[in-house]
């Protein structure tokens, strides 16, 4: 229906992508691995908190604030994974960035930053 390579790359095309990926070492989670890993137990306690408060029957202005630090904890964690992945999979990692593209790539991030707020 749709030429190939336009919409739809093939399953050779899918595998070789996994392939490739898989030899690419994740430097940017690796680094930064403890401090979101500390991301992630606070969404998780905050998630709990959530979980804890309905079983107790709480006042929802109190499940609705847990709710919205939880989503902000989220969309923290979502732009630090965007970030390295901008910085060592969309940039050439072993390239200094151009003043032109640390500008440019600033300017994403806030943009994304604002989105998920």
């Amino acid at each position: 229906m749709y030429p190939t390579g336009v919409y739809y790359r093939g399953v050779e095309s899918i595998v070789k992508r996994q392939v490739a990926r898989e030899d690419r070492p994740l430097a940017h989670t690796i680094q930064d691995k403890q401090k979101l890993l500390h991301r992630v137990r606070r969404i998780r306690g905050q998630v709990e908190a959530i979980e804890k408060a309905l079983e107790a029957e709480q006042d929802c202005d109190t499940m609705l604030q847990t709710i919205a630090a939880c989503r902000g904890a989220m969309n923290a964690l979502m732009c630090e994974l965007i970030r390295g992945h901008i910085l060592h999979h969309v940039h050439d990692a072993r390239k200094p960035l151009t003043a032109e593209q640390s500008r440019a790539t600033e300017t994403l991030l806030d943009v994304i930053r604002a989105y998920l707020k």
